[in-house]
C-alpha cells in the first residue's frame, strides 16, 4: 500500500500507518463485551485509530459499528438525537427511530417515511427534549440492543459534551450544572451495563475526560470504561512513516534527515510528523528539488512549522486550556508552561514552589489550585513529571509556545513574593 499525505482531522485507508498492535488489542476488547476509554495526548490519532476498527469490524461483518461525534452537542436531549441519527444506517433501526419520532415529536409529520438523516434529525429535536430525553435514549439504546448482531457504539468528544454540561459558557462548575452532568452520566452508565452483552461503548476525545469527572468529583462514572492508552510513535516508527511518505511522492529524504526531523519534534506524536513531511515536501516543490537536506529541516521547522501558518495548527494546545481549566485554571496553565518554555523546556520543583509563593497573594490555596492544574497537563501531554519537576513532552509545542508567549515573560525565579 502507498502511503498519502494525512488530510483532515482523521485518516484511514492508504493515510492510516502503523499502530497494527492497537488496532488488534481494541478489537480483541470489543470482542470481549468490555467498554473501552481511549486516553492520549492530542494529535496522536485516537479519532483516526477508532474509525479504522470501526472499518475493520464493518468489514468482517461480526458487528455494527456506530459512530457519533458529540462535539457541537450542548445538552444531553442533543446527544441522545446525534446517537440516533448516527444510527440509522442500521437494518432495523431506521423503523424504531421513526416511530420513535411519530411517538415524540409535536411537529406536523406527513411523509415520514421519505425523511432523510438530516430532517430526521430536526424531527428528533423536536420530540427530545430536557424532560424526555433519558426515557427516548433508554428506548434508542434497547434498539440498538435488539440488533441482529452486537454494536459498536463510538462516541468522540464526549468529554467536550461533559466539559459543557458542568460548566457552561462561563466555565464554572454550579451545583445544578453538576446535576445535570451527574444525571446524563448515570443514564450513560446504566444502558451501558444494562446491555453489557450486546452493546460496546468506545469512548474517545480531544481532551482528557478524567479530570474534568475529577475537578466534580465525578470520577466513578468513569469506571465502566477499561482505559486504552494510545502512545506516540518510537523514533524508529515516525522515522519509517517519513521514508515510506517520500518513496511515495517521489523524494529523496535520507536518514539522517529523517532523524534530524525526529529530533526536533522529539515526541512521535503522528500528525506533528505528517505535518513536517507536508511543509518540507512543499519547500522542496518551491524550489524545484526532489532531495531534502539538514539545512532544509532547520528553514522548515523554524519557518513554516513555528511560523504564522504553521501556528494555527497548534492553537488547540492553548485554547483547549481554557475550555478544560476555566478562567482561572486557565491563566495559572499558561504562567506554569511559559515558566517552562523559557526555561529550557523544565519546570523545576523550586520554580513551582516560588509561584506558589508569588500566587498566594492571590488565592487561598494556590498549591491545590497548581496541583489540580499540573493533573490536567501532564494527563493531556503537555507535561511529563520527572525527578525534580516537569518537562515538555513536545519539542515542537515547547518551541511553539516559546515563540508564542515567552516574550517578555517573568520568570518564577525573578519574581517576589
Amino acid at each position: 500500500m502507498t502511503l498519502r499525505k494525512a488530510g483532515g482531522n482523521w485518516v484511514a485507508g492508504d493515510r492510516f500507518f502503523d499502530r497494527e498492535v492497537e488496532i488488534e488489542a481494541l478489537i480483541e476488547r470489543v470482542e470481549d463485551g468490555n467498554h473501552t476509554l481511549v486516553t492520549a495526548q492530542r494529535r496522536m490519532g485516537k479519532t483516526s485509530l477508532v474509525r479504522e476498527m470501526l472499518r475493520r469490524l464493518e468489514e468482517r461483518g461480526d458487528f455494527e459499528t456506530v459512530f457519533v461525534d458529540l462535539e457541537d452537542c450542548s445538552t444531553a436531549a442533543d446527544a441522545v438525537v446525534e446517537i440516533a441519527a448516527a444510527s440509522l444506517p442500521i437494518r432495523g433501526i431506521v423503523t424504531r427511530v421513526k416511530e420513535w419520532v411519530r411517538k415524540s415529536s409535536t411537529a406536523t409529520m406527513d411523509r415520514l417515511d421519505e425523511l432523510g438523516v438530516s430532517e430526521l434529525r430536526v424531527k428528533l429535536l423536536a420530540g427530545v427534549d430536557a424532560g424526555r430525553w433519558r426515557t427516548q435514549g433508554d428506548a434508542l439504546f434497547a434498539s440498538l440492543a435488539k440488533s441482529e448482531k452486537p454494536v459498536v457504539l463510538a462516541i468522540d468528544e464526549l468529554p467536550i459534551l461533559v466539559n459543557r454540561l458542568l460548566k457552561g459558557h462561563d466555565y464554572r462548575i454550579t451545583p445544578e450544572r453538576r446535576q445535570d452532568t451527574d444525571a446524563f452520566l448515570s443514564w450513560l452508565r446504566k444502558n451501558a451495563q444494562a446491555h453489557r452483552g450486546r452493546l460496546r461503548l468506545v469512548v474517545s476525545g480531544s481532551v482528557g475526560l478524567e479530570p474534568i469527572l475529577e475537578q466534580a468529583e465525578l470520577s466513578a462514572h468513569a469506571n465502566i470504561f477499561a482505559p486504552f492508552e494510545l502512545r506516540p510513535w518510537n523514533e524508529e516508527t515516525a522515522v519509517g512513516c517519513l521514508g515510506e511518505l517520500a518513496e511515495s511522492y517521489d523524494l529523496r529524504i535520507p536518514g539522517s534527515v529523517r532523524q534530524e526531523m525526529f529530533r526536533r519534534l522529539r515526541c512521535g506524536i503522528p500528525h506533528h510528523v505528517q505535518q513536517f513531511f507536508d511543509k518540507l515536501h512543499e519547500h522542496l516543490r518551491r524550489e524545484s528539488r526532489r532531495e531534502a537536506s539538514l539545512d532544509d529541516v532547520g528553514r522548515v521547522y523554524s519557518q513554516d512549522m513555528l511560523g504564522v501558518r504553521g501556528q494555527v495548527h497548534l492553537e488547540h494546545y492553548q485554547s483547549r486550556l481554557r475550555t478544560v481549566l476555566g478562567d482561572d485554571g486557565y491563566v495559572v496553565a499558561l504562567e506554569l508552561l511559559t515558566d517552562a518554555a523559557v526555561s529550557d523546556g523544565q519546570l523545576t520543583d523550586g520554580s513551582i514552589r516560588r509561584y506558589e509563593a508569588y500566587l498566594s497573594v492571590l488565592d487561598d490555596e494556590p498549591a491545590t489550585r497548581i496541583q489540580s492544574v499540573l493533573h490536567v497537563l501532564e494527563h493531556d501531554g503537555y507535561l511529563a513529571c520527572q525527578d525534580d519537576g516537569y518537562r515538555f513532552v513536545s519539542g515542537l509545542v515547547e518551541d511553539w509556545w516559546r515563540a508564542r508567549n515567552g516574550r517578555g515573560f517573568v520568570p518564577f525565579s525573578e519574581r517576589q513574593a
